[in-house]
């Protein structure tokens, strides 16, 4: 017997579609990272964790934050950022996918309702799939689809609390969500409102805050700050009311049962946070190539949004995405395609990421590569 046949042919199947991935290591210049800020090399950031380390901080927790890993940076940091991003509240994660999951997996209760955005992150899947809620999603940004949702399920007799879970920025399209709407139906209905700010923080908003702004401050809301995106680390960061992160301390597995971050990490975290407010010329100067860019990508189907980081080409054929990037990939441009079940089927994409490890003639200069391969790829 063939024990491997299973997985085999699965594979097979990924290859003929062109969906099977590969791991490959970055080459070229970058316009696949989310990195958005260039802060992942930064020279301050390695002084910092160069002299943390010299002072005798620990690059390992040691156990998980109940049994002695808990270590005064992780303290510092939830702190600072309840502080800085006006919550009562934080708990730091090793990854933003852990926190998401843990909070889909642990708040809603039995009785309750999750209605998730249709292209919410997957650890917000895998989360709603570990808990007690009945969950189901509403059209994409589409604010009457959700009001009717909740309608719907409070006349067939639901009476439990209402979990609403969008991104402020998503990450395959780039476009924003309406979360000024999204607000006002949460505390019209009662409901708890969480937003994934993981592509907007450093990106937009006062200090590089997100997007969600005053909203993020409401009792009704927990944000999701990731710190392995425009802050150049790593980890993820829930700002929520003080009841609530009492609650995940006593009651999310992914939190109880995991070694801490590294002290470091949580230091760096803190510090990152602070280097992007004190210096707003970075944003600046991102937003400076997504003018460019908006520019020279003009004429290709870059979906209705074109107002962040984020450009993706839609080419709609999985091997024509692949063989696209491959040609800019062999010119020296780290490009990748996107395709199903990552993004939905038909819409197979290049996703081209804007960051500050390139410079504007890069852009120029990737802009002439991607009109031209389009253009051998029609005529092939």
């Amino acid at each position: 017997m063939d024990r491997f046949k299973p997985y085999r042919d699965q594979l097979d199947a990924l290859d003929m579609g062109g969906r099977k991935r590969r791991l490959l290591i970055p080459a070229g210049k970058d316009f696949s990272s989310n990195d958005y800020l260039g802060l992942s090399r930064s020279p301050y950031l390695k002084e910092v964790a160069q002299a943390a380390i010299a002072s005798g901080m620990a690059h390992g927790s040691g156990g998980s934050r109940l049994l002695g890993g808990n270590h005064p940076e992780h303290e510092a940091l939830e702190a600072f950022a309840a502080s800085h991003y006006g919550a009562e509240a934080s708990l730091f994660f090793g990854s933003g996918f852990a926190a998401n999951s843990a909070l889909f997996a642990t708040l809603p209760q039995t009785g309750d309702l999750v209605l998730y955005d249709a292209l919410v992150h997957a650890s917000v899947h895998d989360g709603m799939k570990l808990g007690r809620a009945a969950f189901q999603p509403f059209a994409h940004g589409d604010c009457n689809a959700l009001e009717q949702a909740i309608r719907s399920w409070r006349q067939s007799g639901g009476t439990g609390t209402v979990w609403i879970a969008v991104e402020s920025l998503y990450s395959m399209d780039g476009d924003r969500a309406p979360l000024s709407d999204l607000a006002q139906i949460a505390n019209t209905h009662d409901a708890m409102l969480v937003i994934d700010e993981a592509h907007a923080v450093g990106v937009f908003g006062e200090g590089g805050s997100g997007l969600a702004g005053p909203i993020g401050r409401q009792e009704n809301a927990i944000l999701l700050r990731t710190c392995g995106k425009a802050l150049g680390g790593e980890g993820g960061i829930l700002t929520m009311p003080k009841i609530l992160r009492e609650f995940f301390i006593n009651r999310a597995r992914p939190f109880i049962f995991s070694t801490a971050p590294s002290p470091l990490t949580a230091h760096l975290a803190q510090q990152a946070i602070v280097h992007v407010a004190d210096n707003p010329a970075l944003q600046t100067a991102l937003a400076d190539h997504i003018a460019l860019a908006r520019s020279c990508f003009a004429g290709l189907s870059l979906g209705e949004h074109q107002d962040s980081q984020i450009f993706p080409v839609i080419l709609g054929d999985d091997r024509l995405a692949v063989s696209v990037a491959t040609r800019l990939q062999d010119q020296g441009y780290d490009v990748r395609a996107i395709r199903p079940p990552t993004v939905p089927a038909g819409s197979a994409r290049l996703r081209i990421s804007l960051t500050l490890n390139v410079t504007q003639e890069d852009i120029r200069n990737l802009a002439a590569a991607l009109h031209e391969a389009l253009a051998q790829a029609e005529a092939a």
